[in-house]
C-alpha cells in the first residue's frame, strides 16, 4: 500500500507541477494579448490629459471634472479607490497613478495646450519640438456675431428652450448642460452658460475635433496639396503591394479604410490605447492591418483621424509649429475663433480626433463656415461643394465625413431639417447646422449618453424661430 501510494503521490505531484505551469503560461499569454498594464494606463492616462486640458486651459475645476466626467465612465466607480491624481499648478503638470503605479503625466504650455508625456525624458525636452505657432498674420476684421455679455433671449419659447436644455430629467443620468449657443442669420439669438462657465470659456470638443479636421483637409484641397481621391500620402504604405496602399483620404475621412482599428472605449482597444498610451498617435494607427477592403464597410475610429492629422502636419511643413501655424492662420483666424486650442502628441501631431478645446461661441463660428457653405467674410476657406461633399452619406449610413447626419427617426421625432448635419463629441458635444434655416446650434455638456436632448433643442428652437402658421403646419 505505501509503496503503491508513493508513485501516486509523485504522479500527483508532477501533474500538480504540470497544471501549475500551464496556468502560469496561460496567464503570461493571456497578459501579452490583452495587455491589461495598457488597459489601465489607458485609464491613467484619460484622467491625466482630460483633467490637465480642463484645469490649465479651461480654468474649470478638476475635481468637479472628475466626479462628473470621469468617474460616471464605464468601470471606472469601480477603479476609484485606487486612482489617485495630483495637480501641480506650478509645474503646470497632472500625474495620475492606479494603486501607486501605472503612472501618466500630462503637460502643459502656453499656446499647445496639454500632452501626455511620459519616460525618463522632462517635460521641456519632449515639448521643445513643440513651440507655439508664431504670431498670425493680420486678418480682415469680421463682425462680430454678439457682444462681451452672454445674449438674452428676447423670445419667450426661446427663453423655454434653453430651460428645459438645462434643466435635470427626474432620472439619471444627468444632462450638465454646459453652454448652448444659438446662432439665427449670423447673430447670436440666444445663449446661456452653467455656472464656471461664460463666453469665452474653451470646451474640450472630444470628436467634434474630427470635423476640425476635415476642414482643415479641406483647405488643403482648395490649396491643390491634397486629393480626397488618391492614394493617402503615408510613407509606411507606399509599396504598391501593400495592400493599405490603396487607402484614399476619402476613406480615412468617411472611416472605411478597412484598418483593424477597433473603438469600444474599453481600454483594451486599438483607438483607446492609441490616444492614451502611445507617444505617436499617427504612427500607431499606421502600422494597423487591415480588417476589411478598403471602402467596403464603415468602422468609427479615431485611429482613421490620428493618420489624417500626421497627413496635415506633413503636407504643411512636417513640424508640430508648422501645423499649428497653418490651423491659426488658415482657419482659426480667418473664423475668428479667439479661444482656440490644438493640442498635440508627443510626436507634434495633432490629436485631430479628440483634442481641441474652443470657447461655444467660437464652436458656432466653426458651424457658421459650414453653414455658409466654407465662405467667411466673402473669403472661400473651404473648396466650392466641400460642404456638400462632407454632409453626404457613406455607405447609406447616417455618418457623412467627418459630420452625422442624424436617423430618420430623429428629422421625424423631432421635425429636423432634411438637410442638416452636426458634429458631434463624447458626452453630448454638438454642433448642430441646418443650412435651410440659417440656423446654428451649439451645445456642449458633461452627459453620459448620446442623444444629450439635442433633438429637443433643435425642435424647440425651431418653434420659436418659426412663425405662428409655420407652427400649426
Amino acid at each position: 500500500m505505501n509503496r503503491g501510494a508513493g508513485p501516486s503521490k509523485r504522479r500527483f505531484v508532477r501533474s500538480g507541477t504540470a497544471l501549475g505551469t500551464l496556468a502560469l503560461v496561460a496567464l503570461a499569454t493571456a497578459w501579452t494579448t490583452f495587455r491589461p498594464d495598457r488597459a489601465v494606463r489607458v485609464a491613467t492616462g484619460f484622467v491625466s490629459h482630460t483633467l490637465c486640458s480642463s484645469t490649465f486651459v479651461s480654468g474649470l475645476d478638476p475635481d468637479q471634472v472628475y466626479a462628473e466626467a470621469v468617474k460616471p465612465m464605464p468601470g471606472m466607480g469601480a477603479a476609484d479607490w485606487l486612482l489617485r491624481y495630483t495637480i501641480d499648478r506650478a509645474r503646470r503638470e497632472v500625474r495620475t497613478t492606479f494603486a501607486g503605479a501605472f503612472e501618466s503625466r500630462a503637460a502643459h504650455q502656453d499656446g499647445r495646450g496639454c500632452t501626455l508625456v511620459g519616460g525618463g525624458r522632462g517635460t521641456q525636452a519632449l515639448l521643445s519640438g513643440s513651440a507655439p505657432a508664431p504670431a498670425a498674420e493680420p486678418v480682415a476684421p469680421l463682425e462680430l456675431i454678439a457682444g462681451p455679455s452672454p445674449v438674452e433671449p428676447s423670445e419667450n419659447r426661446l427663453r423655454a428652450a434653453l430651460d428645459e436644455a438645462f434643466a435635470e430629467p427626474a432620472r439619471p443620468p444627468k444632462r450638465r448642460t454646459k453652454a448652448v449657443v444659438v446662432v439665427h442669420e449670423g447673430r447670436v439669438l440666444a445663449e446661456r452658460y452653467a455656472s464656471g462657465h461664460g463666453v469665452d470659456t474653451p470646451l474640450l470638443g472630444w470628436s467634434v475635433t474630427k470635423s476640425v479636421t476635415n476642414a482643415l483637409v479641406g483647405i488643403l484641397v482648395r490649396q491643390g496639396r491634397l486629393s480626397v481621391d488618391l492614394p493617402a500620402p503615408v510613407p509606411a504604405w507606399s509599396d504598391p503591394a501593400d495592400p493599405r496602399h490603396t487607402i484614399t483620404i476619402d476613406q480615412l475621412l468617411r472611416m472605411t479604410s478597412g484598418l483593424a482599428l477597433d473603438e469600444t472605449h474599453s481600454g483594451f482597444d486599438p483607438a483607446s490605447q492609441m490616444l492614451f498610451v502611445e507617444p505617436d498617435t499617427a504612427a500607431f494607427a499606421e502600422r494597423a492591418l487591415l480588417a476589411a477592403k478598403p471602402g467596403s464597410t464603415l468602422k468609427y475610429t479615431g485611429g482613421n483621424t490620428a493618420i489624417l492629422s500626421r497627413i496635415i502636419r506633413d503636407a504643411v511643413g512636417g513640424h508640430a509649429r508648422d501645423v499649428l501655424r497653418f490651423a491659426r492662420l488658415g482657419l482659426f483666424d480667418p473664423l475668428g475663433l479667439r479661444c482656440a486650442t490644438l493640442e498635440l502628441d508627443q510626436a507634434g501631431t495633432p490629436i485631430g480626433s479628440t483634442f481641441m478645446l474652443a470657447s461655444a461661441r467660437d464652436w458656432a463660428r466653426f458651424g457658421m463656415l459650414f453653414l455658409d457653405d466654407g465662405v467667411v467674410n466673402g473669403r472661400r476657406i473651404l473648396p466650392e461643394g466641400w460642404v456638400r461633399y462632407s454632409s453626404s452619406p457613406t455607405l447609406g449610413t447616417d455618418y457623412a465625413a467627418g459630420f452625422w447626419l442624424g436617423a430618420k427617426q430623429w428629422r421625424s421625432a423631432w421635425g429636423v431639417p432634411t438637410d442638416s448635419f452636426f458634429a458631434a463629441g463624447m458626452f453630448g458635444q454638438r454642433v448642430f447646422v441646418a443650412p435651410s434655416r440659417q440656423l446654428v446650434i451649439v451645445r456642449f455638456g458633461v452627459t453620459h449618453e448620446d442623444e444629450a436632448g439635442l433633438g429637443q433643442l433643435v425642435a424647440d428652437v425651431i418653434a420659436a424661430l418659426a412663425g405662428p402658421r409655420e407652427v400649426a403646419r
